[in-house]
């Protein structure tokens, strides 16, 4: 059998006649009779019933056709498979990621997608959640690297990927620094430093605040976690932090639990549930997701 036999036979089959099946296919009707005709001849079988009006099938052509159709779903879906590692092998992934990604190790994960993927071009852009989320609204990023908040979109969908946990930080020597967890209550009088106002961070302050009776004073917002500890660190206020921030090296901060501290937005893989990513942006998001599975989170 070859396989352009199948597929005239298929197309025959499917548009009820052989006329309708060469002009689907635009090739000449006498070239589909004469493959089909080959076809019946190699298995020696009537495949379809003839006759001035209609074109049926036989038993043997029903039994064919349901195998037919299989054997040609697989080879498509065969080539399809070819053609995504072909642009996996070619192809481009623009990923954004906030400064904390929780337990998920971002550059051991790009480093061993590179290596597995060396032909697949590979841009990271760092910012605040809302930055990125709206880039990736724009389809400038293929997905998100970051915290998933309450008010998360739904158009877009999240797959966690590291755990994250808020802590206190205070300049060293501070007069609440020591072993118990800290009342937010304690810390009314306290100013604050914090990411701007509308980013996640300082909603998170704010709802401590609230919940602990006041409002919080931040008189130095900054851009991002390092500058938060760096400002801490010189005795100019107080922070949330995440825990992963709080100990990484850098200047010295007093890292303190506080009583009933307010959760941390899980650290999920963000994509955009309305635009199909490429061959490679689905290789990359596949690996990243097995190695959260994994690995430490």
């Amino acid at each position: 059998m070859e396989l352009r036999q199948l597929r005239y036979f298929e197309a025959v089959a499917r548009l009820g006649g052989f006329t309708r099946a060469a002009e689907h296919l635009r090739v000449a009707q006498s070239a589909i009779s004469a493959q089909v005709r080959a076809l019946e001849t190699d298995i020696g079988a009537e495949l379809f019933a003839r006759t001035t009006r209609r074109v049926s099938l036989t038993a043997a052509g029903e039994l064919l056709l349901h195998r037919v159709r299989r054997v040609l779903n697989e080879l498509d879906g065969a080539r399809g498979d070819l053609a995504d590692l072909a642009a996996v092998l070619s192809g481009h992934v623009t990923i954004g990621a906030t400064a904390v990604v929780g337990g998920f190790d971002l550059p051991a994960a790009l480093a061993s997608f590179h290596s597995r993927h060396p032909g697949v071009g590979l841009t990271l852009r760092s910012g605040l959640i809302a930055a990125l989320l709206a880039d990736l609204d724009a389809g400038s990023l293929d997905f998100v690297v970051g915290p998933v908040h309450n008010d998360l979109p739904s158009r877009f969908s999240a797959r966690r990927v590291g755990r994250e946990e808020v802590v206190l930080i205070l300049p060293p020597g501070h007069r609440l620094a020591g072993s118990r967890p800290i009342p937010f209550a304690d810390l009314r009088d306290e100013s604050f430093v914090c990411l701007p106002a509308g980013s996640g961070l300082r909603a998170i302050l704010d709802g401590a605040a609230h919940r602990a009776g006041f409002e919080p004073r931040v008189p130095f917002e900054t851009h991002g976690p390092a500058s938060i500890r760096e400002l801490v660190s010189v005795g100019l206020g107080v922070a949330l932090l995440a825990r992963t921030a709080a100990v990484a090296a850098g200047p010295p901060v007093a890292v303190q639990p506080a009583d009933r501290a307010p959760a941390h937005p899980q650290i999920s893989l963000i994509h955009h549930r309305d635009r199909r990513l490429s061959a490679a942006a689905q290789a990359c998001r596949r690996q990243f997701v097995e190695r959260a599975a994994t690995g430490p989170t």
